[in-house]
């Protein structure tokens, strides 16, 4: 899971039932960690992404928020950063403790029809993820951002997953909420299944179709953190997130299309030095284990996306994964 990466807390906070479908992921890294982000899609909704190029003067962020909720769940950031500021946590800007401004990029995707019009996110939202947050095991499905989440034709969801590289790890949080599919629906197996790593899925693909209608699903955006536990740049860290983005492109057909607005941050948390130097051999050492870092985010991001999707459980008037394919599960 994302919390294997040392330092890096997550907590969701969401409403399902009595006319909600909705809610919010924060990945919470109270230590700093240098930030980056990728966008790709044609409907991107984020805040405090500018800051993160490389170029600019803020190198760490305190957290992530990942929101449903559209444009509107942006607000839920809001929340994130008070929680934050509560604890003197963020960029000094006065002589007093508390003088302090929260580093809090976010992201949201569309999940608008699955609630009724009104309900959305909002900073209470933020707050109570926040309050939530913690390192152990990740809560998966239908939780946090994922809990309105559509993924093509079935219920989308919360996914995780991590891997070790060496001395590092790598560790992701995503979203899933595509407009693309998921699963080959003619045989219920997820296109990105050949990533799985010891059976980690707990399922026997079914190899037959599903009595799922396959239909467009208007706006989408699946988001996501990738994190690790290397000391990055703001530049090699946008990598990082450049390569993610190829694990999602593996596990959704297809993604980046114009209604999505997928958009993926990176968090490092500087734990463990990359070997470094002026000479060229030391240059491209670094590149090398960089490399390496960035190969295991694509996959990694695509079996979190396979897990935000099996375990994602029925809401919003939504199938999931479970329902169409039970004996996956036997």
């Amino acid at each position: 899971m994302i919390t294997d990466v040392p330092g890096v807390l997550i907590g969701h906070h969401e409403r399902v039932g009595d006319g909600w479908s909705t809610g919010t992921t924060v990945v919470l890294v109270p230590g700093g960690a240098v930030g980056a982000v990728d966008q790709r899609g044609g409907a991107p909704g984020t805040r405090e992404t500018n800051l993160l190029e490389p170029e600019n003067l803020v190198q760490h962020v305190n957290a992530i928020c990942l929101s449903g909720g559209s444009a509107y769940g942006l607000a839920a950031a809001d929340g994130v950063m008070r929680w934050l500021a509560e604890r003197n946590l963020g960029i000094p800007v006065g002589t007093r403790p508390h003088e302090v401004v929260p580093i809090v990029p976010a992201a949201v995707l569309f999940d608008l029809p699955r609630s009724e019009w009104g309900n959305r996110p909002d900073a209470s939202f933020g707050y109570a993820a926040c309050e939530a947050a913690a390192a152990g095991p990740v809560p998966l499905g239908t939780v946090g951002a994922g809990a309105g989440a559509k993924a093509g034709s079935l219920k989308g969801g919360i996914g995780t997953a991590s891997e070790r590289v060496g001395e590092f790890t790598v560790g992701v949080v995503a979203a899933v909420n595509a407009a693309g599919e998921a699963v080959d629906l003619s045989t219920g197996r997820a296109f990105a299944a050949d990533h799985e790593v010891d059976g980690e899925f707990g399922v026997r693909w079914p190899d037959r179709p599903g009595d799922v209608e396959a239909k467009a699903t208007g706006l989408n955006t699946t988001i996501g953190v990738v994190a690790v536990d290397a000391a990055l740049s703001k530049a090699e860290a946008r990598r990082l997130a450049v390569a993610a983005q190829d694990g999602l492109a593996r596990a959704v057909r297809p993604a980046h299309t114009m209604f999505d607005g997928d958009t993926v941050f990176a968090l490092a948390t500087g734990d463990r030095e990359l070997p470094g130097g002026a000479c060229p051999v030391a240059v491209t050492a670094r590149a090398a284990v960089l490399d390496t870092l960035c190969s295991a985010a694509a996959r990694v991001f695509g079996r979190a996306m396979v897990h935000g999707v099996l375990n994602a459980t029925s809401a919003g008037g939504m199938r999931a994964y479970r329902d169409v394919w039970p004996e996956a599960f036997a």
